[in-house]
């Protein structure tokens, strides 16, 4: 890895200094479901077989860079018969038969690594196509993750829809009575039938936004967007404390993508190195030979009289070769800026989602202590009204407002979870080659 990430801080702001852990992150989840769905996705993703053919691709193309590296060696063969009619021999026809075959050898003698460069620079982009294939199964666990959270999360919306729907449709009765007996106004009745229809009418939008994200779930695992995910759970999952983080230096190492952006500085380096290469004489040994029928016994001496050595150097080629050692020197520069806004890139995802996770806390515990104090001040409403102390308009109010926070409040453990995943999305790791995944 090359010494260019530039300044990288030595710690990061809110939390300590601890080991990465390699182990894959969702098993601290502790959900056999979520666990089933990652392994389905990182075997039947269509990205990561996208990211397959590329790393294959990249590994042929190092095959064809290594190939100058040694001897070329071709054959050629012909063959020719011909019949023509022969007056000395009384005008019979007489067939002639004619073969031959040749070999032809050529070899470029790397003097100046020209050929080694161009090979190193190309199995530098084989692993960095390697470390592509590890960031996409990175994110193809953290978008499974993502979109199971999500699907659990309006799973819980839509039950406590149904519930708060039940629990209006009993309030509407009880005034329902109430007025046939002339104890309270209609405008109690149609406040409180508003509070039902605002209910209700957000269950089908509960629905649909969660077959969506189950047609983007299945989509993820490689599978069509209808088809049955065997989806159980009915619980959000519960996350412990911050996951072991490191350092920040630790980033180059962990992350793939960062690994990557280092790895293609370097080939650029390699590629600098060819170019220099080019402008200087190339020396290329060539053999060639051809036999026919009657030279089979003079093969080897003909084969030493046809060895020859080639040198040639550029003289005028309009500045193309000098252009062109420009363009890889520029290359580098763009990578190094590329690898270093790359680093610190990482280093602030994983900023982010702690101080987002540590904030989100702190505001799930200020919703909590709101949704108690609104369940309070709806007993307490509905308490006045009932000893008729007040009219409908106060309760109508803080049942609306108590109903929105607890649907905010699953909203926001949902968006708690999903800022953990981010995180250990932003940390990479080094699951995907030490838990046993392709290398």
């Amino acid at each position: 890895m090359p010494d260019a990430a530039g300044d990288v801080p030595e710690t990061y702001s809110v939390f300590g200094v601890e080991p990465d852990d390699l182990s894959p992150w969702w098993d601290s989840v502790g959900s056999p479901e979520l666990s089933r769905l990652i392994g389905e996705a990182l075997s039947g993703s269509f990205t990561l077989k996208e990211a397959w053919a590329r790393l294959r691709q990249a590994q042929a193309v190092a095959v064809q860079a290594g190939a100058d590296l040694y001897p070329e060696l071709g054959a050629t063969g012909a063959a020719e018969y011909s019949r023509r009619r022969s007056e000395s021999s009384g005008g019979r026809s007489e067939g002639d038969e004619n073969y031959a075959f040749g070999l032809a050898s050529s070899y470029e003698i790397d003097l100046w690594g020209r050929v080694r460069s161009q090979r190193e620079s190309a199995l530098l982009d084989v692993d960095a196509s390697r470390a592509d294939l590890h960031t996409a199964m990175v994110t193809v666990a953290g978008e499974v993750a993502d979109r199971w959270v999500r699907i659990l999360s309006q799973r819980l919306q839509k039950q406590l829809l149904e519930k708060q729907l039940a629990n209006n449709l009993t309030i509407l009765e009880l005034i329902e009575l109430r007025f046939r007996k002339a104890m309270v106004s209609a405008l109690d009745v149609y406040q409180q039938r508003q509070a039902v229809e605002n209910v209700r009418a957000k269950i089908p939008l509960v629905e649909a936004e969660t077959q969506l994200l189950m047609h983007e779930l299945a989509v993820l695992l490689g599978r069509p967007p209808r088809a049955d995910l065997g989806l159980t759970q009915s619980e959000m999952p519960a996350i412990g404390p911050f996951p072991a983080i490191g350092l920040p230096a630790d980033l180059l190492a962990s992350r793939p993508d960062v690994r990557a952006a280092g790895m293609r500085l370097i080939a650029a380096q390699w590629q600098v190195a060819a170019a220099r290469a080019n402008r200087l004489p190339a020396l290329r040994l060539t053999a060639d030979a051809q036999y026919g029928r009657s030279d089979l016994d003079l093969l080897f001496d003909t084969w030493l009289l046809s060895l020859a050595a080639n040198l040639t150097a550029p003289v005028l080629d309009g500045g193309r070769r000098a252009a062109e050692v420009d363009r890889t020197r520029a290359q580098v520069d763009e990578n190094l800026w590329a690898y270093r806004r790359t680093v610190l890139t990482a280093v602030k995802e994983v900023e982010d989602a702690m101080t987002s996770e540590a904030r989100q806390r702190e505001h799930i515990q200020g919703l909590q202590a709101v949704n108690a104090a609104a369940r309070k001040g709806l007993e307490e409403a509905i308490g006045r009204y009932r000893n008729g102390l007040s009219d409908y308009l106060p309760v109508i109010t803080q049942l609306l407002s108590f109903q929105d926070l607890e649907r905010n409040l699953i909203s926001q453990q949902e968006r708690l979870i999903l800022y953990r995943v981010g995180l250990y999305r932003a940390l990479g790791g080094g699951w995907a080659t030490e838990a046993g995944y392709p290398e």
